[in-house]
């Protein structure tokens, strides 16, 4: 991996082994005095839903006003790292080899205390709880001031993580949600402090794919080997229990014994691929459904498909479904979490409910048998995409750092 501030690891000296860990300068060699520093702290920087917004976020950042760097506790999920020191922030690994590894806190704590932030910002439980820890240990006036996003449903976390979730988050000065069903998920006594922020995506990137959408989906056809009168359902997922794959898996089949015209690709990796592949063959699926991987050309494939799906037992507000309505595809989901906010049944989407393969396997033959529908959702969810903006959200964000940085300078 190239420098420019990308360290794999930091360790608690400050050095690393691909290079210095001092913080950004700004002109004349020395930390500015008048951008706000911002520290985002996330578990991976993998191709999870949420390591995605965050690039895309600070990506979007005013770097007039901000100076922004990223940490990541986990050094084997490091896929996105590189696209973040491209877009010039440096990133930092706190080379933890697993989740038990808890001398990445150590690391947190020296890199806070040379890099001189004004905020942290915290994505996701696990980071959360425990730097939230680190960050109460530093004087209080070398402390920042912590954010937080909840991504997800707060209820539907592990025990143990809630636990630690819910211990350390009064140490919060702002507590983000991604959705009114992410609001309605947190303990009581959280939710008249927190705060909806809708998270997005570049739509521009969408809009420029979508006006080369023929030709993608030729290619995207001969790349996948999906004849063109077939219908291309895509799933942009993680291989995770509450992604939904067994019931995906399940409509598939029923989609073979019904004959329709439907192909299956899945792009994501994780935990249960061995499992989901074994049920694969049990289930005689052979081509109809490929598993892809992980991959960076999500935006391409969805431009390329004819139906995007979400079979998820649970979610917050999935970015997948975010790039689904902004590049104007058909989609079948499920009614969880944040989805019914972004899809509203039979107008931009169809939306199912949980657990339930054959409706979820009705709603793809609709699609499949009827291309002026297909057409109008669509077009509808194209329309709709503007609500998820990652410049608008980027910038409310940003309110939130100049209110809580303010006092502290």
């Amino acid at each position: 991996m190239p420098g420019g501030g990308y360290h794999h690891p930091v360790d608690a000296g400050g050095d690393s082994d691909r290079g210095g860990g001092s913080p950004r300068p700004g002109p004349g060699g020395r930390l500015s005095p008048t951008r706000i520093r911002v520290l985002v702290a996330i578990k991976c920087l993998g191709f999870g839903g949420a390591e995605r917004l965050l690039v895309d976020m600070v990506a979007r950042g005013n770097r007039q006003d901000f100076e922004y760097e990223v940490a990541y506790v986990l050094s084997s999920e490091h896929a996105l790292a590189e696209t973040v020191v491209d877009q010039g922030t440096p990133v930092h690994c706190l080379g933890a080899e697993r989740s038990w590894d808890l001398r990445w806190m150590a690391r947190l704590r020296a890199l806070l205390v040379r890099g001189r932030f004004d905020v942290v910002h915290f994505h996701l439980p696990y980071t959360a709880s425990l730097g939230r820890l680190v960050v109460a240990s530093l004087p209080a006036a070398r402390r920042p001031a912590i954010v937080y996003t909840e991504h997800s449903l707060w209820n539907k976390a592990a025990i143990i993580t809630r636990i630690l979730n819910r211990a350390t988050v009064g140490l919060d000065q702002s507590l983000v949600v991604v959705s009114q069903a992410a609001l309605e998920a947190l303990p009581e006594a959280l939710r008249d402090r927190a705060r909806i922020v809708v998270h997005g995506v570049d739509l521009s990137q969408a809009t420029a794919l979508a006006a080369q959408r023929d030709q993608i989906r030729r290619d995207v056809r001969l790349d996948l080997d999906v004849a063109d009168d077939e219908v291309l359902v895509l799933a942009v997922a993680n291989l995770r229990p509450e992604k939904g794959y067994d019931v995906l898996l399940d409509s598939a089949r029923m989609v073979a014994d019904r004959n329709l015209p439907i192909r299956f690709a899945a792009v994501g990796g994780g935990a249960l691929e061995d499992e989901l592949r074994q049920r694969h063959r049990q289930l005689g699926l052979g081509e109809r459904f490929r598993f892809l991987g992980e991959r960076t050309d999500v935006l391409r494939l969805l431009t390329g498909s004819d139906v995007f799906a979400l079979a998820s037992h649970q979610e917050g507000l999935p970015v997948s479904l975010m790039e689904a309505t902004s590049v104007g595809i058909a989609i079948v989901a499920t009614s969880v979490g944040g989805v019914p906010q972004a899809v509203a049944d039979d107008e931009n989407g169809l939306i199912v409910p949980p657990g339930d393969p054959e409706a979820f396997t009705d709603a793809l033959e609709r699609l499949a048998t009827d291309p002026a529908l297909r057409h109008r959702l669509a077009e509808e969810a194209k329309l709709r995409s503007t609500m998820f903006d990652v410049g608008a959200a980027s910038a409310e964000v940003e309110s939130i750092y100049r209110r809580l940085a303010g006092p502290r300078r």
